[in-house]
C-alpha cells in the first residue's frame, strides 16, 4: 500500500479551470474578480458579516491586532496549548504574551484560569479554537463582559465548525482563518480576516495594502498608516472560491472520518478529547490519546515503520526558548506527552483507515 500522509488537500477540476482562468485574463496578483468572489462565499457560508482575505492565516492574526491597536506591553492571554502564530502575533505588535493552561478533556483554553491570570492590562484575550474544538464560549463571553476586553478567535484550525449554530469567528471582536495546504479548504498559502464590525476590516484593508488609504480617491498612492502587503492574490482566491463552494461535501467526508477512527479503535486504550455541549465539529484532525508518552511514542514509531504519518499535539509555547517561563502547565505538558494526530484529509479510504485502526489496536491485544 502506497504512504498514507497526515493531510492532502483535495483539488478538483474547477480549482484547475479557475487558475487557468486567472493566467489566460493575465489577474495573477492581488486584483481580480476571485478575491471578491472567495470573499462573499466566505460570508455566506460564515454568516460573519465582512471578511477580507490574506496572504496567509499568520498574517491574519497580525491584522487582527493591528486593527485593535494593541500597543507595546498591552497584556495578552493565550494558551500555551496552541500553535506558534496565536503567541508570535502578539509579539509582532509589541504586545505582552500571558499564558494560560487548557482543559485536559477538552484541550481548550482554561476559562478558569484565564480569570485567575486576568489583569488591569490585560487587552485582549486570544481564543484558539484547536482541531476544530471549541471552549465553552458561553462563559467565555460573560468573562469578556465582565472585565471589558477584546476577544480574537483563532479560526485557523476550525472552519466549519459551529457552537450552539453560529459558525466559530461569530462571537469575538475578531478573527482569522487560514487556509495552509492542511486545512479544510486550501489555497496554497493563505487566510482571512472576519468580523462583525465593518470599522475594524476598514482598518484590516488598510494595513494589509501597505497602508494605502483607500478612502482617498484623490491620492492614489497616498498611505496614512505604516502596512503591510498582506494581500492575496487571485490566483489563491480562484481555488479557496471552488473549494468553499463544495466544503459541504468535504465537511461530511471528515466527519465519517472522526467516526470511523471513534467506532474501530479500541476505547478502553485510545481516547478522544470532550466536546462542550452546542459544538457541531469540524474535525479538522483526529486528535486521540494514549495513556502514557511511551505507548504514544511507540505507537508513533510503529504507525511510521507502516509508512503512515502522524503528527504530535503542540509543543507548549512556554516550553521553547523564545518564551521559556518555569510556570508548570500540567494539562498543556499532558496534552503534548499523550496526544497523537492522525491522517485526516477527506480522499483517505476505508481500506486506509482499517490498516490505521488494525496497528493502533494491534498493539493493545497483548494487554488482554
Amino acid at each position: 500500500m502506497k504512504p498514507i500522509p497526515l493531510y492532502s488537500p483535495k483539488i478538483g477540476n474547477v480549482e484547475k479551470r479557475n487558475v487557468t482562468n486567472c493566467l489566460n485574463e493575465k489577474w495573477i496578483s492581488s486584483k481580480g474578480k476571485f478575491i471578491k468572489l472567495f470573499e462573499n462565499e466566505f460570508k455566506k457560508f460564515t454568516n460573519i458579516r465582512h471578511c477580507t482575505t490574506t496572504v496567509n492565516g499568520t498574517a491574519a492574526l497580525h491584522l487582527c491586532l493591528l486593527a485593535l491597536d494593541i500597543k507595546e506591553n498591552d497584556e495578552i492571554i493565550v494558551p500555551t496549548f496552541t500553535y506558534i502564530a496565536s503567541v508570535n502575533c502578539i509579539k509582532y505588535v509589541g504586545g505582552k504574551p500571558v499564558f494560560v493552561d487548557s482543559d485536559f478533556s477538552t484541550m481548550q483554553i482554561s476559562i478558569n484560569d484565564i480569570e485567575k491570570k486576568i489583569s488591569k492590562k490585560t487587552k485582549a484575550i486570544i481564543v484558539p479554537h484547536l482541531y476544530g474544538y471549541s471552549c465553552d464560549l458561553s462563559k467565555l463571553l460573560k468573562l469578556k463582559k465582565k472585565y471589558n476586553v477584546y476577544l480574537v478567535e483563532d479560526c485557523a484550525e476550525a472552519l466549519g465548525s459551529f457552537y450552539k449554530k453560529k459558525h466559530l469567528g461569530n462571537f469575538g471582536d475578531i478573527c482569522a482563518f487560514s487556509f495552509f495546504g492542511s486545512k479544510t479548504i486550501s489555497t496554497g498559502e493563505g487566510g482571512m480576516v472576519c468580523s462583525n464590525n465593518k470599522f475594524l476590516i476598514r482598518k484590516v484593508i488598510n494595513f494589509k495594502g501597505q497602508g494605502l488609504n483607500v478612502t482617498n480617491k484623490k491620492k492614489y498612492y497616498w498611505h496614512n498608516v505604516i502596512g503591510y502587503n498582506y494581500r492575496m492574490t487571485n490566483i489563491c482566491a480562484s481555488i479557496g472560491y471552488a473549494q468553499i463552494k463544495r466544503i459541504s461535501k468535504i465537511l461530511k467526508k471528515k466527519k465519517f472520518i472522526f467516526n470511523f477512527y471513534k467506532k474501530n479503535l479500541n476505547s478502553k486504550y485510545v481516547k478522544f478529547p470532550s466536546e462542550v455541549i452546542g459544538l457541531n465539529n469540524c474535525y479538522w484532525l483526529v486528535v486521540i490519546f494514549f495513556q502514557s508518552k511511551k505507548i504514544n511514542q511507540i505507537i508513533n514509531k510503529t504507525l511510521y515503520k507502516n509508512k503512515i504519518e502522524t503528527r504530535p499535539t503542540f509543543y507548549p509555547i512556554h516550553t521553547m526558548p523564545m518564551y521559556k517561563k518555569k510556570n508548570n502547565f500540567k494539562n498543556a505538558i499532558q496534552l503534548n506527552n499523550l496526544g497523537l494526530c492522525l491522517p485526516s484529509y477527506p480522499d483517505l479510504e476505508n481500506k486506509q483507515l482499517k490498516k490505521i485502526c488494525k496497528i493502533i489496536n494491534d498493539y493493545f491485544k497483548k494487554f488482554k
